[in-house]
């Protein structure tokens, strides 16, 4: 084998070996979601999330709150990996959820894989003195 190919071998073997890594990280999980309300129809929403995180090319880098139609009531921008922290927890304080809207979804994202196929519903309606705890199944 000539250097040139070797080369090329050794660098098929890093790249193989670095999409590997991202290949195992999959989809972001929701494990769980907290509601508090705030007053107004205004909620403290709080979300836990577990993702493989391998750095900055492939992390949970948003989950959000919406709508049965899809509306987007809350976003959450994660702004780092969370490589040796997981699962991790993160709020957002404010989310407006009109008067009569009980239903609604938690979605995640990941830098590699987009939005997640697994949502996490929400019934406001089951919540009691203003606080909802959700887990997933």
């Amino acid at each position: 084998m000539n250097r040139c190919t070797s080369v090329k071998a050794l660098l098929a073997g890093l790249f193989g070996f670095a999409g590997l890594s991202i290949a195992q990280a999959g989809e972001v999980e929701i494990l769980g979601a907290q509601f508090q309300s705030s007053g107004a129809d205004r909620w403290l929403v709080s979300v836990t999330l577990q993702h493989g995180d391998s750095g900055w090319d492939h992390y949970a880098d948003n989950w959000r709150v919406v709508d049965e139609a899809g509306a987007v009531l809350g976003d959450r921008v994660l702004f780092h990996p969370h490589v040796d922290e997981q699962p991790f927890t993160r709020s957002l304080s404010g989310v407006m959820v009109p008067e009569g809207t009980n239903h609604l979804f938690i979605e995640a994202h990941d830098k590699v894989h987009g939005w997640s196929t697994k949502r996490l519903a929400i019934d406001l309606a089951e919540a009691r003195g203003g606080r909802l705890q959700v887990t997933a199944e």
